[in-house]
């Protein structure tokens, strides 16, 4: 699927723990403050999908 972008959908972040997704993010575009939910560079973002097979949080946008 190609991708327009990725989306966060914050509800489904428990918030309580270290976003495993940062560490798959090849570019290092996944950032989070604490255990809050994480957030994504757009402009770093290289839309590889990584994410999305990591957590829900992460939501496709297709092209």
């Amino acid at each position: 699927m190609k991708l327009k972008g990725i989306k966060i959908v914050k509800e489904y972040c428990p918030q309580n723990h270290p976003c495993p997704s940062k560490s798959i993010c090849p570019v290092g575009a996944i950032k989070q403050k604490g255990f809050g939910a994480p957030t994504i560079d757009e402009e770093k973002c290289i839309l590889c999908g990584k994410c999305l097979n990591t957590c829900p949080v992460f939501q496709p946008i297709p092209a």
